[in-house]
């Protein structure tokens, strides 16, 4: 029997909304939820209701720009302002958001705000969402129609479309909105398996135009208008969707809607379907196979919003998250992962591209492993493997995280043709040879958010004491994420260490790598294993430079002093360097003869430490590895 969600909220109660502009009710009356900054606040805590949000993401979001110096006391002004509006503690009862316990408290570096289901209405929407699921699971298709469509019937309007000038609440309000399209395909596909098609047309017509480049919306439009007589207009709509993505992506519609579009070409459709029959099952759902979020993820607001952008969306996408060693990729791509489990139903999946020692995992063992997370078929031989997992992709929508890629080869087989699954690729290298991928870069963090990851671990007071210092560590970090969260874990152990001793310490050329270790976590084993990669030519080169330039940036005509060779030669080996992510650029466009380039100052380190650099005239002419042919 299916479990119905709580019930609905009373008229003396708390109701609060943001499905659709953001609103109160208590007893019935009207709610003045105060100024403009203090609604953001309350916007960020609603989307994430009963879950701990970071301070730093608040700030974000009331300050997208530049938080003034007041930011943290003007949040504990809009906090305390919140608690009087909400009430300090919530309702006793199973319903009350939390028992009794206190409505808004300071939990795990941010701030929860405790909700019940019968107090909010995404809640509401979540809980009626999953009872239709349920129901559908268990064969009751038309408990299942009716509670999704109760569910969506909550709905007022875009979420929180008076808010969404702020970033951080415009990303919130579009995971919304992502998952109601998902409930509202889940409700028109039950709708047409009743065989209550005509009820459904005109909606999927609109959503259809909303949203043209969405398969499932397409697939199911085509099943109604077919169901309904109009043959001509179903194979229309197909028609019109894969001259779109040929035109717009250069890809051809998925297996899935394909395959019914063969279908109602010969007659061998599913019209004649009894109307209670159940629509065919899926693969059952793989909700999650990822790491655990990083509890100091810090900073990166910018590419994360940017990931969730471009995953949220419609169709399959491939991003590649590049930067060099330590700066944070796979973190992201792992927290990312966790925030879209709405959008992805057929589950999230991490894979390393490389084994325990470093080495580049054979395709047919990576396929093995995602076959075997997936419960897909998986057949002898590599290639008809890559086949099958390909024909998975197009069904489903999953998400897969390939991580530490080394180069194209090692992923390019991997990767969908079409369907609604998309991947997030974490490499060192830049992937130049795959496409159409959307890059994202990530640069060291910004002295304020290197900062605040140093105060998360060693203490935000010991940090406070001696904020100079704590400024020279993560810049003698060259504010990576790794040697501040190693510098942070070191600090944290030793209690004794003044901050300005260890920045001494990091300042020394001679020691700093030795310093960056806490545990079996060394910055020095991470830089080593991206230097396996390089091919001999590119080590030597940038040994080379490591040697000559020091740290800070330098010019081509510098290169070219230290590589001894003519401005081609140098430009290839700087260039293959920038590539295999051993050596950063300016984002805009410059000239060669302008620009400054820059060599980490750990990677430097690094290099100068395995005194390896030939003679000048040793220099490799040219560097012999074509674009995208070494990681570091």
């Amino acid at each position: 029997m299916t479990r119905l969600p709580t019930r609905a909220p009373s008229s003396g109660a708390l109701n609060l909304s943001v499905l659709g502009p953001l609103s109160g009710q208590l007893d019935g009356r009207p709610l003045l939820l105060g100024p403009r900054k203090q609604r953001l606040v309350l916007a960020m805590l609603l989307s994430r209701p009963n879950t701990p949000v970071p301070v730093d993401v608040l700030t974000d979001a009331v300050w997208p720009d530049a938080p003034p110096r007041t930011a943290r006391k003007n949040l504990q002004v809009y906090i305390s302002s919140a608690r009087t509006l909400l009430g300090a503690r919530c309702p006793d009862g199973p319903d009350g958001g939390g028992g009794g316990g206190e409505r808004l408290a300071h939990s795990c570096g941010g701030y929860l705000l405790r909700v019940g289901e019968d107090e909010l209405d995404s809640l509401r929407f979540r809980s009626l969402a999953a009872a239709g699921r349920r129901a559908a699971d268990d064969g009751d298709q038309r408990a299942a129609a009716d509670l999704l469509r109760r569910a969506l019937d909550l709905w007022q309007g875009p979420p929180l479309h008076d808010l969404r000038d702020s970033p951080e609440v415009a990303a919130e309000a579009e995971r919304l909105e992502a998952r109601c399209l998902t409930v509202h395909e889940d409700w028109a596909e039950t709708e047409i398996a009743l065989g209550r098609a005509p009820a459904v047309v005109d909606g999927l017509r609109d959503l259809a135009e909303r949203h043209p480049s969405r398969e499932r919306i397409r697939a199911a439009w085509m099943d109604a208008l077919h169901r309904t007589g109009r043959r001509a207009e179903a194979l229309a709509v197909y028609d019109d969707y894969r001259q779109l993505l040929a035109r717009e992506l250069g890809l051809e519609p998925g297996a899935a809607i394909a395959a019914r579009h063969r279908a109602m070409l010969t007659g061998r459709d599913t019209a004649d379907r009894p109307r209670d029959a159940a629509p065919a099952r899926r693969t059952p759902a793989l909700r999650a196979v990822l790491p655990a979020e990083v509890p100091d993820f810090t900073g990166r607001g910018e590419q994360l919003r940017e990931l969730l952008d471009v995953l949220g969306g419609e169709g399959g996408r491939v991003v590649a998250v590049t930067g060099a060693a330590g700066t944070g990729k796979t973190a992201l791509a792992v927290r990312a992962a966790h925030l879209l489990v709405d959008r992805f139903p057929d589950g999230r999946i991490h894979i390393r591209v490389r084994d325990e020692q470093g080495a580049v995992r054979p395709t047919a063992a990576v396929v093995g492993e995602l076959a075997r997370l997936t419960g897909g078929p998986h057949p002898a031989e590599p290639m008809t493997d890559a086949e099958h997992w390909r024909h998975w992709l197009a069904a489903h929508r999953a998400l897969v995280v390939l991580d530490d890629v080394p180069d194209e080869a090692a992923v390019r087989a991997l990767l969908p043709g079409t369907g609604g699954s998309s991947f997030v690729l974490t490499a060192r290298g830049q992937l130049a040879g795959l496409a159409p991928v959307h890059r994202i870069a990530l640069p060291p963090l910004a002295p304020a958010e290197a900062l605040a990851l140093l105060g998360r671990l060693a203490g935000p007071g010991r940090v406070g004491l001696d904020r100079a210092a704590a400024l020279r560590i993560a810049e003698a970090c060259g504010l990576l994420p790794l040697a501040v969260r190693v510098s942070g874990m070191r600090l944290a152990v030793l209690r004794h260490l003044p901050l300005a001793e260890y920045a001494d310490r990091l300042a020394d050329p001679a020691g700093a790598l030795d310093e960056l270790v806490a545990g079996d976590i060394s910055v020095r084993a991470r830089l080593a294993s991206g230097w396996q990669d390089l091919s001999p030519g590119s080590g030597q080169a940038l040994a080379l430079l490591a040697a000559a330039v020091g740290e800070g940036p330098f010019t081509l005509p510098e290169a070219m002093g230290a590589l001894g060779c003519g401005e081609r030669q140098a430009l290839r080996a700087v260039e293959s360097l920038i590539d295999a992510g051993a050596v950063s650029s300016p984002s805009g466009e410059v000239t060669a003869h302008c620009v400054l380039y820059e060599l980490p100052r750990l990677t430097g380190l690094y290099a100068r430490e395995r005194d390896t650099a030939p003679e000048p005239d040793s220099i490799p002419e040219p560097v012999p590895e074509p674009v995208g042919a070494h990681r570091l």
